[in-house]
């Protein structure tokens, strides 16, 4: 009798999705034919040519299918829950040739004769089972001696049903190795009868699927493990933007200050969320009228991502505030959150710039922490302020942050913003590119138009991540 050709070749690399869709196709052309040629072949028939080519028949249809599947697997990846972007660790394709085995199973014979007690094993069967080839083979009785004794009522329900009703055997049980390894075997069977009706013999083919297994079920966690970090991640997503929106300033479009007798600045600002879709960061704007008729203005950015750095802004935040309210100056301002982001337990660094402005003599005194120095534009031109020392927050203790003053004249346009609002620029070529923007500014009649023409020229594409932007324009 012919022994089943050996299927144990190493498969390809993994290939592409479009080859990945070519080879789907070519599967499941080739499992039609293999199913066409099955069909005219005949299995009730006492040779044991024809039932043996059957049996090769059909498990080479075993072995499409299981393909067929691996490769969908791949092609699909996991499966999206929702359609908010949140970036995710991209899925690598398990692949077709895993480590001691491959996806084309090795697949060895058996026939045992129950008028004879005789067991019959192709040299590939002693391989799967790691057997000696030179013992001999086990009787259907001593078989179940190497099935894990879970899976052994199983094995015993098919060859039942196989000798006593004469139904087929298809299904898969486990095997313990004599070395310790445990293998995923399937097994594929029918009764020979003998003269009288009754059964003579049982043939079996069986194919090691372990790795098969191993990889269908690689795929599975790792879609799951995906699937369990992107709900995380897009609920993080949520409440950090909740945060955020929460603690930042509750005005939209323009805003005058004071709100009581002459109003001396026009005030306009805007967060420019990232292009793609990195969680949400630490930036900030801000603007606050104080008890004694000034204005504090500032803009920050808190390094890092999600909710804990959002939760670290509203700090930040809520202490600048509070301290501008109690009558800080910018640089000790600064330097109090130097020392509150010095203490926390999670260590973080940020850079933020702070302005005071005080409208009865047209004074602008800021200090800044490693953040970009504000923009002043006047009668079409514009420049960079030049900055007082200091450091990023939280990058030293006892740090101190000096004070710079500037006075302005009505008509003047201040521009603060966070690093990325000029996306794929060094820091000097991004000051050129809002420096630019000085004819456009004078032309524009308000602190809206001004922030208007800044996400024209740099709210699109290829922002890595939040940026804000602030601008003030003296009126009086």
């Amino acid at each position: 009798m012919p022994s089943p050709v050996s299927a144990d070749h190493p498969a390809a690399q993994p290939p592409g999705r479009g080859s990945v869709e070519a080879l789907i196709t070519q599967t499941r052309r080739l499992k039609g034919d293999v199913d066409a040629v099955r069909r005219d072949t005949r299995s009730d028939g006492a040779d044991p040519e024809e039932r043996w080519q059957r049996a090769l028949y059909d498990l080479a249809l075993h072995q499409l299918e299981d393909l067929d599947a691996h490769l969908a697997q791949l092609r699909d990846g996991p499966v999206a829950e929702s359609p908010e972007p949140v970036e995710a660790p991209a899925l690598r394709p398990a692949p077709l040739t895993a480590p001691g085995g491959s996806l084309l199973s090795r697949v060895g014979s058996a026939e045992w004769n129950l008028l004879t007690d005789e067991a019959t094993w192709s040299g590939e069967l002693y391989q799967i089972l790691g057997l000696d080839p030179d013992a001999p083979a086990l009787t259907l009785d001593e078989l179940p001696s190497l099935v894990l004794e879970e899976d052994r009522p199983k094995l015993t329900a098919m060859v039942t049903d196989c000798l006593v009703d004469g139904k087929p055997i298809d299904g898969e049980f486990r095997v313990l190795r004599p070395e310790g390894s445990v293998r995923a075997v399937h097994m594929m069977g029918e009764p020979v009868l003998g003269a009288d009706g009754g059964t003579a013999s049982m043939w079996a083919v069986l194919r090691d699927v372990s790795e098969l297994r191993r990889c269908r079920r690689t795929v599975h966690e790792t879609r799951d493990s995906m699937q369990r970090q992107r709900r995380q991640e897009q609920t993080e997503h949520r409440i950090a933007a909740e945060l955020q929106e929460a603690v930042l300033p509750p005005w939209r479009g323009s805003l005058r200050l004071p709100h009581q007798g002459p109003r001396t600045l026009d005030l306009a600002a805007r967060r420019l969320p990232a292009a793609t879709a990195t969680p949400l960061g630490g930036d900030w704007y801000d603007a606050l009228e104080l008890s004694d008729g000034d204005t504090l203005l500032s803009v920050g950015d808190l390094t890092g991502h999600g909710v804990a750095v959002a939760s670290g802004m509203a700090m930040l935040l809520g202490a600048v505030r509070g301290m501008a309210l109690s009558g800080s100056r910018p640089g000790e301002l600064l330097g109090t959150l130097n020392q509150l982001l010095d203490a926390t337990v999670q260590p973080a660094l940020g850079s933020a710039v702070c302005c005071r402005y005080r409208p009865e003599t047209h004074t602008l005194v800021w200090a800044q922490a490693g953040h970009p120095a504000p923009l002043l534009y006047r009668d079409g031109m514009g420049r960079l302020l030049n900055a007082p020392d200091g450091v990023l927050l939280g990058a030293t203790s006892g740090a101190a942050y000096g004070q710079a003053e500037e006075t302005l004249r009505p008509g003047d346009l201040l521009l603060l913003h966070t690093d990325g609002l000029v996306p794929g620029h060094t820091p000097s070529a991004a000051v050129d590119r809002l420096l630019d923007l000085a004819p456009r500014f004078d032309a524009a009649r308000t602190a809206q138009d001004c922030v208007r023409t800044v996400i024209e020229e740099f709210g699109g594409a290829g922002r890595e991540d939040d940026a804000c932007v602030l601008v003030a324009k003296v009126t009086a």
